[in-house]
């Protein structure tokens, strides 16, 4: 059981993010109909990437890191096509956020990005 508890928290790391994972014991490794192996991966139309433990189950984590220091003229936009996560401005959706003249970004205890 130790090899097997190692395999799954490698499997369910991302490197470099700081997403949730999860594991759901004895799930059949299949998805829209395909069968999946041992270690073999495959991405879910909710943007979880997910991995194979045959006997022991599925391991999914999420494949976006979900921004949470950001300015409050600022609001965070999930798109489902891309699985990206983008920080954009509220009051004009389609400029991204970024530091201005009239807009400060940060604060005494936080870094400019």
């Amino acid at each position: 059981w130790g090899r097997v508890c190692l395999l799954l928290s490698l499997i369910l790391q991302l490197p470099g993010s700081q997403a949730k994972c999860y594991f759901q014991a004895k799930a059949p490794c299949e998805y829209e109909g395909k069968q999946f192996s041992l270690g073999e991966s495959w991405l879910s139309t909710n943007c979880l990437l997910c991995t194979c433990l045959h006997p022991i189950g599925v391991g999914c984590c999420e494949t976006t890191q979900h921004p949470i220091d950001f300015p409050d003229w600022c609001e965070a936009h999930y798109d489902t096509q891309t699985c990206q996560i983008s920080v954009v401005q509220k009051a004009n959706p389609s400029l991204p956020c970024v530091k201005s003249m009239e807009h400060e970004w940060g604060s005494s205890g936080t870094p400019e990005p």
